[in-house]
């Protein structure tokens, strides 16, 4: 592919990424709170934005396999469109006062969020050797503008209508329609791999045993699933602590600024110092995002700790999504990639389901430290690959 037209897919599908982490983060900022309005206990709250996780498990090897089949483009837009019918659906429930249908919109929006994360790879695929890390990361920059909209949508449309954050679902559905336009105009070649005659590459538990791609998904689950769980409980958390809707959309605007600022070097980064070395760095700020947490519960405990727990996903997310990519050849992504999705977004939904039980049960500061030892365990893998990547290393010298 020419470098301009590289450049130009890598764009649109930065683009698609904005619009689309714009509806996630709506969703993330007044999912917990629509859900707390209609639910009748409140260990339920966050069940809108669980459905939305269980939504994205259920659809990731769906869609990856189809896109196998009829191309990026047609599984991208037809993505998009399901986040349009989550939007619709999910006003139409909090209007009836249903959790039931709020939550089935919300799983749509989860389906839409399974071919999305889709994007990432594709930038990939498009791009040449030298570009592949960056295009990934500049993909995930996408989200900074999200960063802005997204809690903003969330609280424009609160009160439109008399039913509260019916208006951002609704709001949802339009920023959902404007993805779709955009991924319309991308143009990714077929892979080759669809002819009668390609090869079968190798079977599924062969690639997923490689060491490689299971430290890749251990360090990218456990980045996804530790930023969940600690975002899902936050706007609740705040509630608790007397502050309001305007001051947790603020801190989650910080957050997702933390997510996705870094993505404009974390490809330079791992270039230039290694992936694992980023992706242990991710485990460190995580790490430091607890210590912050047992700081208080003002403003600034909150909005900092929140921020850390945003850059350390990204070095990990940026890094496992890197270093996963190296484990498999171009017939064995849809599987290879599905996978790895499938996993991180199942231990999203039991991040974001357990998240409101966890939050009464130990309170906000005791909810972050219970996650320590989840990172010990992310530091200990990527330990253990260096080490036998430099003992293989010293084997063939």
């Amino acid at each position: 592919m020419a470098r301009s037209s590289m450049h130009r897919q890598v764009f649109l599908l930065a683009s698609a990424q904005a619009l689309f982490q714009t509806a996630s983060v709506m969703v993330m900022t007044v999912g917990g709170l629509a859900g707390g309005h209609i639910a009748g206990r409140p260990e339920l709250a966050t069940m809108p934005i669980a459905a939305m996780f269980l939504g994205t498990a259920a659809a990731t090897f769906p869609a990856s396999m189809w896109m196998a089949r009829v191309g990026r483009r047609a599984g991208f837009v037809l993505g998009a469109l399901l986040g349009v019918m989550g939007g619709i659906a999910g006003a139409a429930g909090i209007w009836a006062g249903s959790l039931v249908l709020l939550s089935f919109g919300t799983f749509l929006i989860g389906a839409y969020q399974a071919f999305a994360q889709f994007y990432r790879f594709a930038a990939g695929e498009v791009a040449d050797d030298a570009f592949r890390a960056r295009a990934i990361s500049l993909v995930l920059a996408g989200g900074v503008f999200a960063a802005l909209a997204g809690p903003m949508v969330g609280r424009l449309g609160a009160n439109l209508f008399p039913a509260e954050y019916a208006g951002s679902f609704l709001l949802l559905a339009l920023v959902s329609l404007m993805g779709a336009g955009v991924l319309s105009a991308l143009r990714i070649p077929m892979s080759k791999t669809h002819s009668e005659k390609a090869e079968v590459g190798r079977p599924w538990r062969t690639i997923v045993s490689q060491p490689a791609y299971l430290v890749a998904l251990f360090g990218a689950a456990t980045g996804y699933g530790v930023m969940i769980l600690a975002m899902t409980a936050t706007p609740l958390a705040m509630m608790d602590h007397q502050h309001d809707l305007a001051t947790a959309a603020t801190v989650i605007q910080l957050h997702v600024l933390g997510m996705f600022l870094p993505s404009f070097i974390t490809g330079s980064l791992i270039s230039r110092f290694g992936v694992l070395r980023i992706m242990m760095a991710g485990v460190a700020t995580l790490a430091g995002h607890v210590v912050l947490t047992l700081t208080g519960t003002g403003f600034g405990s909150f909005a900092s700790a929140l921020i850390l727990l945003g850059v350390g996903w990204n070095f990990l997310y940026i890094g496992g999504t890197t270093l996963v990519t190296t484990t498999y050849s171009q017939i064995e992504r849809g599987k290879a990639q599905a996978t790895n999705d499938m996993t991180i977004f199942a231990v999203g939904l039991a991040a974001s389901f357990s998240a409101a039980a966890l939050l009464q049960t130990f309170g906000w500061q005791m909810l972050n430290v219970l996650l320590l030892p989840w990172l010990a365990l992310a530091a200990a893998s990527l330990i253990w690959l260096g080490y036998s990547r430099k003992q293989a290393q010293a084997a063939l010298a």
